[in-house]
């Protein structure tokens, strides 16, 4: 039995997509299949057929912004399958599928889509709290749609005559991580002859999102100067790659810490931060993981490019990277150092939940 169905019917009633789910998980190797259903009343369709397709597309505007012609939306990646009348033969029903089928009745008719595992997982660059419509970003929908051809740039096909979902693709943490980075740097004062050493690192390469980060700091205070802070920033890289190249960062997390390190002394100590997008709502262009309608999300997973992929396929990348400064007794900043580190999903249980 299935716990949520998520159904959405044109406006003539003449067609209506079923879906179990709307998050689909990008393994790495795989990715989950998208199965579903949908049930046709052939008795409004004048001749005409029924198709679905998924799409995976960069929005870099909303649709009320279209204006001659010209579309704000740019398909990275489409796949069409005739529905009604039936062609061809179709693989066996998944689970899924045999439950929603049940839903549908007689007039019900399975599809099935494969999502290559070279495209993007959703993403969006989060508006203003002023802002209307869709934000640019990365997302997945499944349509369903009666015309006379699957594709035919001269066919007008009526709003009414389809129905639409917005699915996810996110991507959960690989089975194995990597041991996290260690940067250290040393600085000199003017009129100081010695200088101080500051060494940061982290225990592994990735971090499930709102898990608490340490931070191990070591500083070697070689000259009389005191330090009195520690600032540890955390920021988030975006480039977007599409319809320009434009790569900006925003500062996610920023805290300092009192800790005074006196001239010639040393400290050792771990700082843990956590970086979460329910301290970043209003800062507009924050890249998130993709949302359905206006459930709530988090800041966007890394960006995982496997070997053999096109990053210029990927319409949005995300990346992270944690700043270690020093703030000294005169005022100075003290230049820190810069760790790169990855956020993520934390794997499904092995139940399927996520």
């Amino acid at each position: 039995s299935l716990c949520r169905v998520y159904k959405k019917t044109s406006g003539n009633e003449s067609i209506a997509l079923y879906l179990g789910k709307r998050d689909f998980v990008d393994h790495v190797e795989s990715v989950d299949i998208v199965d579903g259903v949908i049930k046709v009343d052939p008795a409004e369709l004048e001749g005409r057929k029924v198709w679905v397709y998924l799409a995976c597309a960069f929005r870099y505007g909303s649709d009320d912004l279209d204006v001659i012609g010209l579309s704000f939306r740019k398909d990275i990646w489409v796949k069409r399958i005739q529905i009604y009348p039936v062609v061809g033969t179709r693989p066996a029903n998944t689970p899924m599928q045999e439950a929603l089928l049940k839903k549908c009745g007689d007039q019900g008719h399975p599809f099935t889509f494969t999502i290559d595992t070279n495209l993007p997982c959703s993403v969006g660059l989060q508006p203003a709290p002023e802002d209307a419509g869709k934000s640019c970003g990365v997302d997945y929908e499944v349509k369903a749609y009666i015309a006379k051809e699957a594709d035919d740039p001269d066919e007008k096909i009526s709003k009414k005559d389809t129905c639409r979902l917005i699915i996810r693709k996110i991507q959960f943490a690989p089975g194995k991580v990597g041991a996290g980075p260690k940067a250290d740097i040393s600085k000199n004062f003017m009129m100081s002859d010695k200088p101080v050493h500051l060494e940061a690192s982290i225990e592994k390469e990735l971090y499930f999102h709102g898990d608490p980060i340490p931070v191990n700091v070591k500083i070697n205070n070689e000259t009389t100067k005191v330090v009195k802070k520690i600032k540890i920033t955390v920021e988030q890289t975006t480039e977007v790659l599409l319809y320009q190249s434009d790569k900006y960062s925003k500062t996610v997390l920023t805290e300092e810490f009192a800790e005074e390190i006196k001239g010639e002394s040393t400290l050792e100590k771990t700082f843990t931060v956590i970086p979460l997008l329910s301290n970043n709502k209003e800062k507009r262009g924050l890249a998130v993981d993709g949302r359905l309608k206006d459930e709530d999300t988090n800041l966007a997973s890394t960006t995982i490019i496997r070997p053999g992929m096109d990053k210029g396929m990927q319409g949005i990348m995300v990346s992270y990277k944690i700043k270690v400064n020093l703030l000294v007794s005169s005022g100075g900043l003290l230049g820190g150092l810069t760790a790169h580190c990855r956020a993520i999903h934390p794997p499904p249980s092995p139940h399927g939940s996520a």
